[in-house]
């Protein structure tokens, strides 16, 4: 069963998330913020993060930053999940390291998809 760190400040979203990726077979752990996400991923190593980037103490950004930069981390493919639907959110998420891109309101056929190309490409 492959794990997969959900970092996620909206308890609704992450937990509905949660239980539909359980569902699907994954391990799920969550973190409520960006400092959170990054403590969890050097601790848990999970095989794929899935990173809001709305997030209290350290933004998606940053933290998307921080695990690419940290040679523990950076292995780990990062998804970024956001309502931050603009082209020049895109390209900063991709600027700051991450390894694919997927709007809210979340389609989860389509999120799976990604899952299963980033998963496919460690």
């Amino acid at each position: 069963m492959q794990t997969i760190l959900l970092v996620e400040d909206n308890d609704m979203n992450r937990d509905m998330l949660a239980r539909r990726l359980t569902r699907k077979g994954f391990f799920v752990v969550a973190a409520e913020d960006g400092q959170q996400g990054i403590d969890y991923a050097i601790a848990e190593q999970p095989a794929l993060i899935l990173m809001d980037l709305s997030l209290p103490v350290v933004d998606g950004w940053e933290a998307t930053r921080q695990l690419k930069a940290n040679a523990m981390t950076k292995h780990i493919p990062i998804i970024v999940l956001t309502a931050h639907a603009m082209k020049e959110d895109e390209e900063k998420a991709y600027q700051a390291g991450c390894d694919d891109y997927d709007t809210k309101p979340i389609i989860l056929e389509r999120l799976l998809e990604k899952m299963t190309k980033a998963l496919a490409g460690r």
